[in-house]
């Protein structure tokens, strides 16, 4: 049974890649591509930008449940690809997808317009320890949730779960500012309640400012008649 508040069910897809700094133009050239989907029935939303630890592009895709994201997959996005490019530009690249388990409220008034107003995107990749799937979904819900949310600048947020012991916990913000008052002023405290040597085996974080160009948000699909 989905945890997501509201009764609301999502489906969530994340892609990692390891772009060659000569092939950083042609990649963002071809994520701009991805806009002819904004009609897509069931697209919530896509945003990505590069990591600059890392230099590794990640992009976020959320939809409004599997069917949709199944149809999409099947039926058009093949052709999207080659027409943005293909395999033009990176590398190696890393997708998973799964059905989003919560939503996390904050500033902003749901999921799309966050989508639509954030420039940073904080990613919490993590793995978890046999048996505490349901525990580590609690503390998102009722020690993390709250506290982000309390900090200020957190717009919203969503657990993904891609795989039986592996949730990715992705938060929208308004700027680096609020996130990094949220560092400085809140997470010590919060990470002390959380616990989370109980639940993780491991965790791989980015901190993504988003680049605008690939931010695609749902219009309308146009019928005909």
């Amino acid at each position: 049974m989905s945890a997501v508040q509201g009764g609301k069910i999502m489906w969530g897809k994340w892609i990692g890649c390891s772009v060659p700094a000569a092939g950083r133009e042609r990649f963002s050239e071809g994520q701009r591509g991805w806009a002819v989907i904004a009609g897509q029935r069931g697209l919530v939303g896509q945003v990505g930008g590069w990591d600059p630890a890392t230099g590794r592009a990640h992009v976020l895709g959320l939809w409004s449940d599997a069917g949709a994201y199944r149809r999409f997959m099947e039926e058009r996005h093949d052709r999207v690809f080659a027409g943005t490019g293909g395999r033009g530009g990176y590398g190696a690249i890393e997708t998973a997808d799964g059905e989003t388990l919560l939503d996390m409220p904050g500033d902003a008034a749901g999921l799309p317009a966050a989508l639509g107003s954030a420039t940073l995107l904080r990613v919490a990749d993590c793995r978890l320890l046999p048996g505490r799937a349901e525990h580590f979904l609690e503390v998102q819900r009722d020690v993390w949730a709250p506290g982000m949310a309390a900090a200020g600048g957190m717009l919203a947020g969503t657990v993904t779960s891609l795989g039986d012991h592996r949730r990715l916990v992705t938060t929208l913000w308004s700027g680096p500012e609020p996130h990094e008052r949220y560092v400085a002023g809140h997470l010590p405290a919060l990470r002390a309640r959380a616990g989370l040597r109980e639940d993780l085996h491991a965790m791989t974080g980015h901190l993504i400012p988003l680049e605008p160009g690939w931010r695609v948000l749902p219009v309308p699909a146009v019928t005909a008649g």
